[in-house]
């Protein structure tokens, strides 16, 4: 058994009004997550630590995670957040770069309008966070892809990962638009891909592996082993799925790949791309 790391995960202490996007249909996660609910999980799972995604748009939010690494060591990395618009972002990114676990930043650009991420001071923050080595996490859904493919070109030393494969509507079964725009993006040296958060743009209560695999499909056709990794987007992934199903969907695709391709999508890329 190769060692895996979960590259995508959140904790949070449930509020109803900073967490409003946790809506009624999702209610069996309006509730604290926190690592001590998550360890088990990685344990029976065979994976040694996880990546902490940001899941609200504050610096508070990044502090949070960041003690929470602090006291549990299989907690490898953070993706924070922070305000890359701010006119003193060099400034706030300074304030945090003593911190080993934080590996980069993130934005809910899938709640923007879609030409966010050619906003001029948007890149002025993109651009200030190669000197601190940080990486950057694209949350986008699948319209926003042309923007993303943008972003990407006019900053090729920055690292850029796409989470959840830039949400295409898998429940429809609509693939054209998304695809071309993997197409694009994936011939970026600098961008690396999440195999992460396609259940719940699925079907939550009817959805089965045969509707992923065309999407899989499409991903591992366009980036190379070496840039794919995966994320179980717990505790989201519950609505429509549990930990141990999404993984399990992913062994099955790939359970004829070579031991090496295997290591690398579970572990070694996760581990490459966050420095972990």
């Amino acid at each position: 058994m190769s060692k895996r790391i979960d590259s995508h995960q959140h904790f949070w202490k449930f509020d109803p009004v900073r967490d409003s996007w946790i809506d009624e249909t999702m209610q069996n996660i309006q509730r604290d997550f926190l690592p001590e609910d998550l360890e088990p999980l990685l344990k029976q799972n065979q994976f040694e630590g996880c990546v902490a995604v940001q899941a609200s748009q504050s610096e508070e939010e990044t502090q949070f995670l960041l003690d929470l690494a602090s006291k549990n060591d299989f907690i490898k990395g953070i993706v924070g957040w922070i305000d890359l618009r701010n006119e003193n972002i060099e400034e706030r990114l300074q304030f945090f770069s003593n911190q080993k676990k934080l590996k980069g930043f993130r934005h809910v650009v899938q709640g923007e309008p879609d030409d966010f991420m050619f906003g001029s001071e948007f890149r002025r923050g993109i651009q200030a966070l190669k000197s601190f080595d940080y990486t950057y996490d694209i949350l986008i859904f699948h319209r926003q892809l042309p923007a993303a493919i943008s972003l990407v070109k006019d900053f090729p030393n920055q690292k850029f990962v796409i989470d959840h494969i830039a949400k295409p509507d898998i429940k429809s079964g609509d693939i054209d638009s998304w695809k071309k725009g993997i197409e694009e993006i994936a011939k970026y040296d600098n961008v690396w891909c999440k195999i992460s958060g396609m259940v719940t743009e699925a079907d939550w209560k009817n959805w089965k592996p045969k509707d992923l695999k065309p999407y899989l499909d499409v991903i591992f056709e366009n980036f190379s082993v070496d840039k794919l990794m995966y994320g179980s987007d717990w505790p989201v992934l519950n609505v429509a799925s549990d930990y141990k199903e999404v993984v399990k969907t992913l062994e099955d695709y790939i359970a004829e790949f070579s031991i090496e391709d295997q290591n690398k999508i579970w572990f070694e890329n996760a581990k490459t791309f966050y420095k972990l």
